[in-house]
């Protein structure tokens, strides 16, 4: 088979959880596949040679890379009302094109695939920016009309594209993410655990939170919630650290201004976007890790947590139950008293800590990139 892979996610200033979800799955299937030609397409613009000096990792010598000079910006603002042919700009030599951003731009020459992560702008559409709430609006019933199968990425994200397109579940495989066990595991070297503390200015025990900070990861109430359980200990106690680390989505500001008028500036730390080096060792820092989000299609940061053997913290809501199963502290994610009691319980019981770390491992390994990248190939066969 010839396979392109939009390559849009991997190209960005700061990757977010779609892009390493397009990362660890095109890998893999390269690594299974060698025997196929595969290529990554992006449109260029104005910064080419960032985005050529960052496809280079994904890239490597087994992936062709098609960069075309027009902007992508552009493009996807024209063919939201105009149908631009993709395949003037990229050929039309390709079996299947994968895109891994919910939206299949028109005229795509052989069979097309789109990942569709979640209905979050459909279920909480209050959480999303106006713009990309918008654009969805309009172009995901086409996008998935025009899309040959359609991936998603838990039975829960399955169900919820059903709830609202019933008429594309013969078109929908799921297939669920996975984790780098070769990048995510316990981290024994306590000289990088030290430098990346010193690196982000952290002091003594933390909590730690790492993905985009915006409404639908729930931080009003888990600040709301470690605020109670700071308040609840005794004065003697020194309580760790809450670190919100990760780039600022939208409506951050509530987040600051919440820390600000519940007097926690010396409680609650901001660390800003994480370098990808230092992810690892953050986590395997940390006395645990904390997701309470209200709303994902997967949830990607509290299987690595597990994998580094991180005991953690996570909601009752959407499909991160499915991913955690019993191997993590399930609280309610509208419910402050449940995040404050979960924290508690992760700060003076060692013995669940350990016990966490242990299953928590075996967990993720339940999820690798390989596993997922055999259920996407079987999906590409059956298109041929």
């Amino acid at each position: 088979m010839k396979i392109a892979f939009d390559a849009v996610p991997l190209v960005g200033r700061n990757m977010s959880g779609i892009g390493w979800c397009e990362a660890g799955q095109t890998k893999a299937v390269v690594d299974l596949h060698p025997e196929n030609e595969y290529t990554y397409n992006y449109f260029a613009g104005k910064t080419a040679a960032e985005k050529a000096e960052r496809i280079k990792r994904f890239a490597g010598d087994r992936i062709e890379v098609r960069a075309h000079p027009f902007s992508g910006m552009f493009y996807r603002a024209f063919t939201t009302f105009f149908p631009l042919s993709y395949s003037m700009f990229f050929g039309k030599d390709c079996d299947i094109t994968h895109f891994f951003n919910y939206i299949v731009p028109p005229f795509v020459k052989g069979k097309k695939v789109v990942t569709v992560y979640d209905m979050v702008y459909k279920a909480y559409p209050e959480t999303m920016r106006a713009r990309t709430k918008y654009m969805l609006n309009l172009g995901l019933k086409r996008s998935m009309k025009r899309a040959d199968l359609i991936i998603t990425i838990s039975e829960f994200s399955k169900s919820e594209i059903l709830k609202y397109f019933p008429e594309h579940e013969a078109k929908i495989r799921v297939v669920p993410c996975g984790v780098d066990l070769n990048e995510f595991k316990p981290c024994e070297d306590q000289q990088k655990i030290e430098a990346c503390r010193k690196k982000y200015k952290i002091d003594g025990d933390y909590f730690l939170y790492l993905g985009t900070l915006e409404p639908r990861k729930n931080l009003t109430n888990l600040i709301l919630g470690y605020e109670k359980f700071i308040r609840s200990l005794p004065a003697d106690t020194k309580a760790p650290k809450l670190v919100l680390a990760g780039g600022r989505g939208w409506l951050f500001d509530s987040i600051f201004a919440l820390v600000n008028e519940k007097h926690l500036e010396s409680d609650v730390l901001f660390t800003e976007y994480i370098d990808s080096e230092d992810r690892t060792p953050l986590m395997c820092g940390s006395l645990a890790f904390t997701f309470p989000s209200i709303y994902e299609g997967f949830g990607m940061p509290p299987l690595e947590a597990m994998a580094c053997g991180v005991p953690v913290l996570t909601s009752d809501a959407a499909s991160l139950p499915e991913v955690t199963g019993d191997s993590a502290v399930i609280v309610k994610a509208d419910s402050t008293d449940s995040i404050a009691d979960g924290l508690k319980k992760l700060f003076e019981d060692g013995s669940l800590r350990e016990r966490l770390k242990v299953e928590g491992i075996e967990r993720a390994k339940m999820f690798t990139w390989e596993n997922s990248a055999k259920l996407l190939y079987k999906a590409y066969e059956e298109l041929l």
